[in-house]
């Protein structure tokens, strides 16, 4: 009999439902976790708020890119899922860099958000030796505890996460997704060292009310590099992204209401990421420029959701909008959803 087949009879023999490992969370690293342990024969259980977000892409809708490309050929070279299922639900496929040497070449996907959600979960469901719960912890909200060796947490922005746009602050892991907070304070009461570190995400523009002719258009590779040692080609139809760029009047407005914005008021005392600044900290450090560069991206091939990806932001709401009005193109677009900067627990284990 294998190891595995051992574990599930001396499950069996104790009567109720135990694992070997525990993944909480059902974000990017939470679905390849609990996807690894299942591959290898353990059995897995995967617990996250809600079933129908798993594989959601809560902030850029591309896979890859600089180094973040690299990743994902690591990943699936040990026979990962994001590859595969980024090539099937790939709208426009570039490999950045591509006039530079090999090593510093980055393949990057804008994705369709839905497929590439539903194709997750379909794969997630049919993965042999793998449970999927919904709940916030292995001591889930109605008290229910689930025993295992092993826990792994990949809770991403959701840690006793904070969204911040202007000067309101909601507790969420993402807009309309609680913060998993009372796994936070677990982690304290076990003396691990905590901190906090701050992410943002660009308003969400509606396509229909682009100005498309008056901006560039960028087409994607072809033919379109897949991710995955396994996919012989891209099949599905590819679109073009769009450049755009901020001015001298946004910048402007920008100075005028640093104050307002919680990544200079005080607001957030986190680190934030070196590869992803805000609008608002391209325009302080380096003040010497008249625009930054946006690429208006697709967010799927039946959604009108545009991403205007270069102007991450947690101004207030009105900042945004007289902001988005500046960009050449975007003059009369409407914003669907705010930018905010969200501030996350992390921790590390006490000295």
């Amino acid at each position: 009999m294998s190891q595995a087949a051992d574990r599930a009879a001396g499950r069996a023999a104790m009567g109720r439902e135990r694992f070997d490992v525990i993944v909480i969370g059902g974000g990017h690293a939470g679905c390849e976790a609990a996807a690894a342990a299942a591959r290898v024969g353990a059995a897995a259980l995967l617990i996250t708020q809600k079933r129908e977000t798993i594989g959601a892409m809560s902030c850029n809708p591309a896979i890859g890119g600089l180094a973040k490309g690299t990743l994902v050929r690591e990943v699936d070279a040990l026979d990962g899922l994001m590859g595969r299922i980024a090539d099937g639900a790939g709208i426009q496929f570039r490999v950045l860099n591509r006039s530079k040497g090999p090593a510093v070449r980055g393949p990057r996907a804008q994705q369709d958000r839905a497929l590439y959600r539903a194709a997750m979960q379909a794969a997630l469901d049919a993965q042999p030796n793998l449970t999927i719960r919904e709940g916030t912890g292995a001591v889930l909200g109605d008290g229910e505890s689930i025993p295992a060796p092993r826990v792994v947490l990949t809770t991403g922005t959701f840690l006793r996460g904070l969204i911040h746009i202007g000067e309101r602050q909601i507790p969420a892991g993402r807009v309309g997704d609680a913060p998993a907070t009372g796994l936070a304070l677990t982690l304290e009461r076990l003396g691990f060292r905590l901190g906090r570190l701050k992410t943002g995400t660009p308003p969400r523009l509606d396509g229909r009310t682009i100005d498309w002719a008056a901006l560039e258009a960028q087409e994607g590779d072809e033919p379109p590099e897949p991710f995955s040692f396994l996919t012989a080609a891209i099949t599905r139809a590819q679109v073009p992204c769009h450049i755009t760029a901020t001015g001298p009047e946004g910048h402007d407005l920008i100075r005028r209401n640093l104050a307002r914005s919680p990544i200079y008021s005080g607001a957030i005392e986190s680190r934030g990421p070196r590869y992803c600044p805000s609008i608002e900290d391209k325009v302080v450090r380096f003040a010497d420029r008249s625009s930054h560069q946006i690429f208006l991206e697709p967010e799927g091939l039946t959604d009108h959701t545009v991403y205007p990806n270069g102007i991450s932001t947690a101004l207030p709401e009105d900042v945004q909008r007289a902001l988005v009005a500046t960009i050449p193109g975007l003059e009369r677009a409407a914003v669907l959803r705010p930018g905010y900067a969200s501030s996350t627990t992390t921790w590390t284990r006490a000295s």
